[in-house]
Order: C-alpha cells, then sequence, then structure tokens
C-alpha cells in the first residue's frame, strides 16, 4: 500500500473501479426492491452482508433500522463519519427500466439506492488501505431522510455520532453531468419546520354574517400578514420561505363555518432566521387572531435544522477533489431550501456535504421524480470521492 503516499489518487481510482460492477448491482437490487421511512429492513440486511463480508462487525438496529461500521486505521486519530441515506420515496415508478421497483406507490426517486451503494463502495477501498490511516471512518447507513420523523435524529439519540471528529455526507445531483462535484459554502439546506394553524369562530348563516364570527376571512387576513414576515421582518441576507400549502374550511356555500385551518412549512438558512421566522409566526397568529375576534390554535413543530458546512472542511475538501478529478469543484453560495436530515449531525460535529453530478446527457432530470434516471457513473464517483477524502482527513 506504498501506492497510498506516492500517488493516493490512482491507487483509489483502482480500488473502485475494481468492485464498480458490484456497486451497480447492488444499485439495481435495491432500486428494484424500495423501501420507505423506517422500514429499510431488507436493504438494511443487505448492507450488513456486505459489510461483513469485508471482515467488519456492523451494529444494526440503530436509529431503528440503521446500520453502523467502523473501519479502524493503523495510527491514532480522530474519528470520521460517512453518511448515506437508503429509504425510498411513496412515488410510482414510470420509468421503465428493466430493474424498476417492483414494488406499486414506491420508489428511489431521489437516488438513495445509488448512495448506499457507494459508500459500501467507499468501505471496501477504505478497508484495503486502513492500515494506512491515522484514525478511524465510521459508516452510517441511515434510514428515514424523507420523512419528517428523522432517521438521522433517532441514529444520534443511539449515539452514532458520540466520540466523532467530523463528519461527511454526499447526494448526488442530476442538474450536473456525472463527474462533477460541488459544494455549498455556508448553508447547504434549510431548516424544515411545519405549522398547522385552526381559526376558531361562530357558525351562521352566510345571509347574516353579523350573526357569525367568519374564521374564512380571518385566516385570509393572516395568511396575507404572515407574507411580512418574509418581506418586512427577515434580513434578505438571511433569507427564507414561507408557504401556506394546505387551507380547508367550511362545507358549502350558504354557510359560515365554525372553524378554517391552515398549513404549511417554513424554510430558514440559518439557526437566528429560524428562530426570528417561529417567534413572528406565532405573535401574528395570536395578535391577528385577537383583533378579528376569533381564536387561533398553533402547532409549530421544528423538524431537521439548516445544514451547516464547515468552512475550513469545504477548502480542503474542494482542494483535495480537484486534484482526485482533475477538474475544478464549484464552490457556490448555498441556494437550496430543500432539507437534509444529516443537519443533526453537522449541528453537532464540524461537517460538510458534497454533491456528486449524476445527469445523464440528453436528460434534464429532477430528484422525487417519477421518472428519474440518474446516470449510474456517479456510483464510483461518489464511492471514489468519499474514499479520497477519508485519506484527506485522516492522513
Amino acid at each position: 500500500m506504498s501506492d497510498l503516499v506516492n500517488d493516493p489518487d490512482r491507487l483509489i481510482e483502482h480500488l473502485i473501479r475494481d468492485v464498480e460492477p458490484r456497486l451497480i448491482e447492488i444499485r439495481r437490487d435495491l432500486h428494484a426492491h424500495p423501501e420507505v421511512g423506517f422500514d429499510t429492513v431488507r436493504t438494511a440486511g443487505i448492507v450488513a452482508v456486505e459489510l461483513t463480508s469485508l471482515g467488519l462487525t456492523p451494529q444494526t438496529g440503530i436509529g431503528r433500522t440503521g446500520v453502523v461500521a467502523e473501519i479502524n486505521g493503523g495510527r491514532p486519530g480522530p474519528c470520521l463519519i460517512l453518511r448515506a441515506d437508503m429509504d425510498a420515496l411513496p412515488i410510482h415508478e414510470e420509468t421503465g427500466l428493466p430493474y424498476a421497483s417492483t414494488i406499486p406507490g414506491r420508489m428511489h426517486a431521489c437516488g438513495h439506492d445509488l448512495h448506499t451503494s457507494a459508500l459500501l463502495g467507499a468501505a471496501k477501498a477504505l478497508v484495503r488501505i486502513a492500515p494506512q490511516l491515522a484514525g478511524s471512518v465510521r459508516l452510517i447507513f441511515q434510514p428515514a431522510e424523507e420523512t419528517q420523523e428523522s432517521g438521522a435524529a433517532a441514529m444520534v439519540a443511539d449515539g452514532a455520532a458520540d466520540g466523532v471528529d467530523l463528519a461527511i455526507a454526499f447526494h448526488n445531483r442530476p442538474e450536473h453531468p456525472a463527474g462533477t462535484v460541488s459544494l455549498n459554502r455556508g448553508a447547504s439546506t434549510a431548516s424544515s419546520d411545519e405549522f398547522r394553524v385552526v381559526i376558531h369562530g361562530k357558525s351562521g348563516h352566510a345571509a347574516r354574517p353579523h350573526a357569525a364570527i367568519d374564521p374564512i376571512v380571518a385566516a385570509a387576513h393572516i395568511i396575507t400578514q404572515l407574507q411580512t414576515v418574509i418581506s418586512r421582518e427577515m434580513d434578505p441576507a438571511l433569507s427564507a420561505v414561507l408557504t401556506v400549502g394546505h387551507i380547508a374550511g367550511g362545507a358549502t356555500q350558504n354557510i359560515i363555518p365554525d372553524s378554517c385551518m391552515f398549513e404549511g412549512t417554513v424554510r430558514c438558512r440559518s439557526p437566528r432566521s429560524r428562530d426570528l421566522a417561529e417567534a413572528s409566526f406565532r405573535r401574528i397568529c395570536t395578535g391577528a387572531a385577537l383583533s378579528l375576534n376569533v381564536r387561533a390554535e398553533v402547532e409549530y413543530v421544528r423538524g431537521a435544522p439548516p445544514l451547516m458546512n464547515d468552512d475550513a472542511m469545504i477548502d480542503r475538501t474542494a482542494a483535495v477533489l480537484a486534484l482526485q478529478f482533475g477538474a475544478p469543484v464549484i464552490v457556490e453560495a448555498g441556494s437550496s431550501f430543500g432539507a437534509e436530515d444529516f443537519s443533526y449531525f453537522s449541528e453537532r460535529i464540524p461537517s460538510v456535504q458534497i454533491f456528486i453530478g449524476s445527469g445523464q446527457p440528453g436528460r434534464d432530470d429532477r430528484v422525487h421524480n417519477s421518472d428519474y434516471q440518474p446516470d449510474e457513473a456517479c456510483i464510483a464517483q461518489s464511492a471514489i470521492a468519499l474514499t479520497r477524502m477519508a485519506v484527506e482527513f485522516l492522513s
């Protein structure tokens, strides 16, 4: 393994390319048998078997259905997490691929099958070069990234982040062609909070509104006022999104109902803007309700926090992956308001999330789409990137 010192880029490329056909085989099997949320029992079983075949001792049932395994280096040093998510989505697949989902209403439409097989590829390479590393690699295979109840939070609660010094996650990005790598400086994704507000009034005849208290009119005023949280209270440099996605009230055209409900989401890209958004939201709902003579019942549930990348890790990652792939790494200011529950790790540990291009030539794919067809070349590229980063941070 002297090649690790002399030419790590070429050695890692060789180790991953040697197992690439097997990684694609695993990915296609996972794709044909998608599992959602915490129900990733079959997937976790495959992961555990593959890790055991490498001489590792995987722990199963972490965070209910997660898998954790440790690769120990030859010398003392920090502990580095490499994390992949395993769950699929409740979407009916329309790709027509030979290995398309065999389970109606479920599909790997976000590429977590790619992620799982890529991390297994990195594990295969890292086991070979572990004696040359200073420290250890903790492999995290996580369920339930796509659900409000977070698999990352469950794994952290079960100790998956204990004793760790650094953490790395990755995601395929179909907006960029396979072979490209990109990073976001600062927030990589936004927080994801949900709200449900019930406005209580007094029912009555639509022709006699003075004898009732109209919760629909009140809800409309409150929804309009809530938009000023973003436009008039939030620092534009911090930016946020507040969206009401569902409203329901009444049953027919000539009755003022007793109540009207609306619900939606708030996305923020910093802890400070998140706190401000929640405080302003609650103030407007209760204050406007009082002025309109209705009662507001507010449920505001915090989900995943924003995923904050560590600046020093960004710089090192960009430099080493540019060498590995022979092309500049795209480093940009974060712009996504999507959510990613790896943030439960990043709020505790210096972390970075990398994006690996997965777009096929001639296609314009996006994740969470029933016809999503990523380029499988991104599996090996992800495994190479993860392995190279582990060597960088544990050398």
